[in-house]
């Protein structure tokens, strides 16, 4: 292996680390990639001596950390992040309009939880029994502060 295939490896290993930060998460990639960049020390170290070796190593450090820098420099990362904000809160309905025993509808699917429409207010709903196909009428069993907890009706 002579220096410009350690050089690819090396750079492979550093391309496939940002491409996991950045494209591809889940950590897989990353953890190929430093193993890519150990093995290019490493066949450094034996190969070609420990000069050559930790020459490498210093080299690597600094290329590796000299383009996660510039990344963080150049606000690649705030291109790529997601900056709306969830203000919004389950079931923002008034509960005091809701009672145990009232009955409605499934708005959409339960699987198994969804939107129940209870007279003219709708409200997110956790179903008792799983899962309640859309337009199955509902009743309240249970309301836990927030948490609506509904069984399929025609099952009472």
């Amino acid at each position: 292996m002579g220096y410009i295939s350690l050089i690819l490896l090396i750079l492979l290993g550093i391309v496939l680390m940002i491409l996991d930060f950045l494209v591809i998460p889940g950590g897989v990639v990353a953890i190929i990639g430093v193993l890519c960049m150990i093995g290019g020390v490493v066949t450094a170290f034996v190969q070609f001596g420990t000069t050559v070796g930790f020459l490498t190593l210093v080299l690597t450090a600094i290329l590796t950390f000299g383009f996660f820098w510039l990344m963080m420099r150049t606000k690649t990362w705030r291109k790529l992040q997601l900056n709306t904000q969830i203000d919004s809160k389950m079931n923002e309905v008034d509960t005091n309009k809701l009672t145990e025993g009232m009955e409605g509808v499934a708005v959409s699917r339960l699987a198994p939880t969804g939107t129940g429409l209870f007279g003219d207010t709708e409200a997110e709903v956790v179903s008792l029994q799983g899962f309640i196909d859309e337009n199955s009428p509902i009743v309240i069993h249970k309301i836990e502060g927030s948490k609506i907890i509904v069984e399929n009706s025609h099952q009472n």
